[in-house]
This record gives structure tokens, C-alpha cells and sequence, in this order.
């Protein structure tokens, strides 16, 4: 989840290296620094805080060089400070890593045996020392010296390295954490993420598990790190500079929840014909025997990804008619999961590089199950590893707290279901003709949700202070209220719990009183009567309640101290819709508390370490 960029060619790195940095700060850190190489030798600068911290530091220092690394740490070993701050340095070696070397005790103590001083509390800092100690035995050039150090190590990692001894050179590797490199003119990058390249080039080569490349501004030599040669042609990446800009909102949250109806035509477009029923889903090979061969669908995912797979679950059982079970990716493997042949795991990730949802999808192929990546991000991790990709082309997503991924996720599972249906004969081509126009129809109706965003605006005003809020949904809905307490608490820091409605009763109505409001998903489904039942309790009670209501309502709306009107349409489509309430609800009640929206304290946009 820390940041890494690179450059090497013949300008001044210390502009890129910053900028790159500053790219990446959605990722969450809590420490940045870069190691440059230049006519003085190596020169190390680093900060704990802010990038700002780091930038006074390199006006005040200077470093001259045109090759260099830098690094925004989220720490993993060792509290943020300045010493744990990478890049960590030793023996004219520099080294940026991300991810978690598991032997590095054992490593350590070996190092201090052998007469080798520490300076952080670090994993990482162990990798500048055996690849120093390799150059300083003769293990060849830095090429080389990484590789035999690699050999020790037992671990996750995304590298990069530079050294005193081999100016003009990086030196990266990857096992399980994301890498990429950038392609220029005279030039070439390195980023563990695409929008710290995107001003200079959209011309990428991202890595494979188990490779190493040397970069030069010249060329970059990708091989194994059993030292096979590796051709792989560069990927052109479509988004924009301005893409990543904030284009005159307050906040990134903010320009991303009014980006989801484009979102959600992009995610669509091409694939969902009204006039056949079908669904076309590009990146899938998964024909007709093979989804009536389907005993279940397992949903491995994370956060917020998890609570869009509780959405489809909602969605490929009932239309698709099949049996699914959502699993948080981080307990998927400990539990000796059983899966076979006729498992079809769906692995679902913003980012393509969680960690934990990774780890989970593989253990899952290992068993047998045909896997699918449902991701934003082309050509990572998950995909990379998948029998079938799903994209959703949400584009960048750069606040931490997600928003346009899971609008965009669930929409990705409808159409999934809707082609399992078809596929397996459960979905007649009549029903599916209505299901595609309702989700065809949907981001017209967010649109109009967010053009009331003040009356959602209001009520984050009237409710900022609280300290506990309670949200609740029925059916398809109660994932949407997991949803929109895990958004309120991610960036407002106020404390919010999801419930499905039906357990109210069962604990939660204890804590409900005049100081703890109560959000409640009201919209027309098969389940209103029993809500409004659920409003009633808390009414009498003496808790406040915000509701979310369709255009028209008379009954829930009433029984609220704060109504949120949205549009009516299909129930399977609606969660789409009321989110969008539930995150500018969020977003105001942070904007108001004055907290850092895009970027929370203690977290990070991808979890790259389990």
C-alpha cells in the first residue's frame, strides 16, 4: 500500500520523483523520502508526515542527480519516523521497498553476527545490506548483487534499487506487491502504481511475479529471477493526466461520487444489449456447459468489495439461480475452504493488488475452482492470475474511501448474473430485456440524486456531531448500509455501525436514544412494511432517523426527522442508486468535521500486505 516511483535518464530526478509521490498519495503513508544519485554520489532525504515535509527538506538539500528513487511509507515494521522512513541506505546501496520480508529476524540477527549496524526498526532496511555485502564479495554488477540477496529472502516485495558503485541504473523486482515501468525517450520510470507515470508516458510494462529488471534510460532488461530473458510488449494506458485532477471539486471523494454515472455507462457500454437480452462480457471464456456445470459461486473480497459482493450474492441467486456464498478474503484460507471444479470464485478488488483477496483467489484455484478478477485496474495482480476479468472501468480512483468502485462493482455483477442466467436457461430473454433496461436506465436516475445533494448536505449538518450512528437495511439493502456506515466511519472518524434490520431487535435497539441517529434504507421493496415496523421501534425510542425514500413516499418519510428522496426503479438496481445518499451523507458530515476527506488517517487505497 506505500508508493514507489523511479527514474533514471538525463534530466534532474528530484521534480519527477516528488510529482510521482505526490500521484500516489492516495495510497495512504505516513512517511516519504528519495535516494538520488548524482555528480556528489548518493544522496538520501527523508521525512515522516506529509509529502510537504519531504519537499522543504529537498529545496533546503538539494540533491543533483539524474538518477534516483522515492518511497511514501505506510509502516508495517517499526512506528512512522524519520530513521523508518525509506529509502533505507547502507554500503552506497539505496533501497525503496513495499511489502513484508517474513524471515527478517532470523536475516537480521545473521547480519549483526557478521558485524552489521542497524538504523530503523525496519524489514526493509536488511535488503540494503546483503545486496551491498553481495557487491562488496563479488557477486557482480547490481544486477546481479539484488538477485543473490533475493535468494535469502523469504517474503513480499515490489524493489527498487540504486547504488553508488552503478550510476544510470535501477535495479526492480516483484513477488506479490505491484510494479510497472514506464517507457520514454531518453528515459524510463518506475512506479508501483500507473498515475505517478501518467504525465510522461502512457507506455507501460507491468511485471510478473518473480521478475527483475534493469532500467536504464536507454532500455530496460526484464528477466526471471532465475535470470531468464523476458519480452513482453508494452501496454498503452488510456486515462489522462487530467483524469487524476480534481476538475473544481473540493475533494476527490467528491468528484468521484459525481463521476459514478459516467461510471456506470462506461462499465455497461458495449456489453448489455435491451434489444437481444444478452450480455457480452469481454475477458470471459465461460460458455453454456460450463455454467450449467456451476454447483456455486464463491466472492472473495475486502471492504468495501466485500459489501458489493453481498450485493451479488442478492443478484446471481436470484437471477442466475445460483447458489453463492461471500467470503471476506482475509479469513478464505483458514478455514480449509471447500471448493472443487464446480466452484466458480469471483475475486473482487478496486486496486487488482489486495493482498488478502489475491491470496485467497489462488488458494481457491489450488482447489480446483475456475477463478474470475471483477477489478478496475488492467493488468494487475488479480487479473493477471484469473481464468476470467471482469473490468469495471470506473477509471483512477484516487480517494481513499471507495465510492465509483463499488457503484461500478455492483453493476459489474448484475450483468454478470445476467449472463450466467442466460447461459444456464434460469433467465428467460423477457425478464432480461427488463433487467438490462432497468440498469440501463440507472445513471440517468443517479444524475437526479445528485443533483439534491443538498438536501443530503443539510442533514450532515444538523447530524455532524454525533458520535454513534446506526445504520439499517433489509434484503438487498443491508449490504448497502454496511456500506454507508464503513464510508462514514473511514473519513469522518465517527463511530457507525451496519445492521440488517431484522436483527435490530437482537442487541443494537439498546444503544438507540435522542443522541445516536439512525439511518434507514426506506426505498419500496417486498420488505417496506416490515422497515417501516423498524422505523416505528425507533420512533418510540426517542432516536432520530434519516431516511432514504423514493419520490412519493408518504409513510417512511413521515416517520423520519430527515427524508432523502431518490428515484424509484427495479429493486435489483436500486442499491446503486441509494448509495449515492449514504456517500454524500458521509462525505458533508467529514467536509463539516473537518477531517481529511481524501486521505483518512490509518488508511491506506491498497492493502498490498495481508
Amino acid at each position: 500500500m506505500c508508493g514507489i516511483v523511479g527514474y533514471v535518464g538525463a534530466e534532474d530526478c528530484a521534480p519527477f520523483l516528488l510529482g510521482g509521490l505526490r500521484r500516489l498519495e492516495y495510497r495512504g503513508y505516513d512517511s516519504a523520502g528519495v535516494a538520488i544519485i548524482g555528480p556528489q554520489g548518493l544522496a538520501v532525504v527523508r521525512a515522516r508526515g506529509k509529502l510537504q515535509n519531504l519537499e522543504q527538506l529537498v529545496a533546503r538539500e538539494q540533491p543533483v542527480g539524474s538518477t534516483g528513487i522515492g518511497h511514501t511509507r505506510w509502516a508495517t515494521h517499526g512506528r512512522p519516523s524519520d530513521e523508518n522512513a525509506h529509502p533505507h541506505q547502507y554500503g552506497g546501496v539505496a533501497v525503496v521497498h513495499n511489502g513484508i520480508i517474513e524471515n527478517h529476524l532470523e536475516l537480521k540477527e545473521q547480519l549483526r553476527a557478521a558485524g552489521h549496524v542497524f538504523s530503523s526498526e525496519t524489514d526493509t532496511e536488511i535488503f540494503a545490506h546483503l545486496i551491498a555485502d553481495a557487491m562488496e564479495a563479488g557477486a557482480g554488477d547490481l544486477l546481479a548483487a539484488t538477485r543473490r540477496a533475493l535468494g535469502r529472502v523469504r517474503g513480499t516485495y515490489a524493489l527498487a534499487v540504486v547504488a553508488r558503485q552503478e550510476p544510470g541504473t535501477i535495479v526492480a523486482a516483484k513477488n506479490a506487491s505491484p510494479l510497472v515501468v514506464g517507457l520514454g525517450e531518453g528515459e524510463n520510470y518506475l512506479a508501483s502504481d500507473v498515475p505517478a507515470l501518467l504525465d510522461r508516458t502512457r507506455d507501460v510494462i507491468f511485471f510478473e511475479e518473480g521478475e527483475i529488471a534493469r532500467v536504464r534510460a536507454d532500455r530496460v532488461e526484464l528477466a526471471t529471477l532465475a535470470g531468464v530473458p523476458v519480452q513482453r510488449a508494452p501496454r498503452r494506458i488510456d486515462w489522462t493526466p487530467v483524469m487524476a485532477e480534481k476538475g473544481g471539486h473540493k475533494h476527490f471523494m467528491h468528484k468521484e461520487i459525481h463521476e459514478q454515472p459516467r461510471a456506470i455507462v462506461d462499465t455497461i457500454r458495449a456489453r448489455a444489449s435491451v434489444e437481444t437480452g444478452d450480455v457480452v462480457l469481454d475477458g470471459t471464456s465461460l460458455e453454456a456447459d460450463a455454467a450449467r456445470a456451476l454447483r456455486r459461486i464463491v466472492v472473495v473480497a475486502c471492504g468495501t468489495s466485500y459489501h458489493a459482493g453481498l450485493v451479488g450474492k442478492h443478484y446471481l441467486e436470484s437471477v442466475a439461480r445460483v447458489p453463492c456464498e461471500v467470503d471476506l478474503a482475509s479469513e478464505f484460507r483458514y478455514r480449509e475452504p471447500i471448493v472443487d471444479a464446480g466452484t466458480y470464485c469471483v475475486a473482487v478488488s478496486q486496486s487488482g493488488e489486495t493482498a488478502d483477496t489475491l491470496a485467497a483467489m489462488r488458494e481457491a484455484k489450488n482447489r480446483g475452482a475456475r477463478t474470475m478478477a471483477l477489478c478496475n485496474v488492467v493488468g494487475s495482480a488479480i487479473p493477471r492470475e484469473a481464468d476470467d476479468v471482469l473490468y469495471t472501468h470506473a477509471g483512477p480512483e484516487i480517494g481513499v474511501a471507495s465510492t465509483k468502485a463499488f457503484a461500478t462493482q455492483l453493476a459489474a455483477f448484475f450483468l454478470l448474473a445476467v449472463r450466467l442466467g442466460r447461459l444456464r436457461g434460469t433467465l428467460s430473454q423477457e425478464r432480461s430485456r427488463a433487467l438490462l433496461t432497468a440498469l440501463r436506465t440507472t445513471p440517468a436516475l443517479m444524475e437526479e440524486v445528485l443533483r439534491r445533494e443538498d438536501q443530503v448536505a443539510a442533514a450532515a449538518r444538523e447530524y455532524s456531531g454525533a458520535r454513534d450512528v446506526l445504520y439499517l437495511g433489509r434484503g438487498i439493502q443491508a449490504p448497502v448500509a454496511l456500506e454507508g456506515a464503513l464510508k462514514l466511519k473511514e473519513i469522518s472518524y465517527v463511530h457507525a455501525e451496519g445492521y440488517a434490520a431484522g436483527e435490530m431487535k437482537h442487541g443494537p435497539i439498546a444503544l438507540i436514544d435522542a443522541n445516536v441517529p439512525v439511518v434507514v434504507l426506506a426505498t419500496a421493496s417486498q420488505t417496506y412494511e416490515k422497515m417501516l415496523g423498524n422505523m416505528e421501534e425507533v420512533h418510540a425510542r426517542g432516536g432520530r432517523l434519516v431516511a432514504v425514500v423514493n419520490d412519493g413516499d408518504t409513510h417512511a418519510s413521515r416517520l423520519a426527522d430527515r427524508a432523502l428522496f431518490v428515484p424509484a426503479c427495479d429493486p435489483l438496481v436500486q442499491p446503486i442508486v441509494n448509495v449515492l445518499p449514504l456517500q454524500l451523507l458521509a462525505y458533508h458530515v467529514a467536509d463539516h468535521r473537518g477531517t481529511d476527506v481524501d486521505q483518512p488517517r490509518n488508511l491506506a487505497k491498497s492493502v498490498t500486505v495481508e
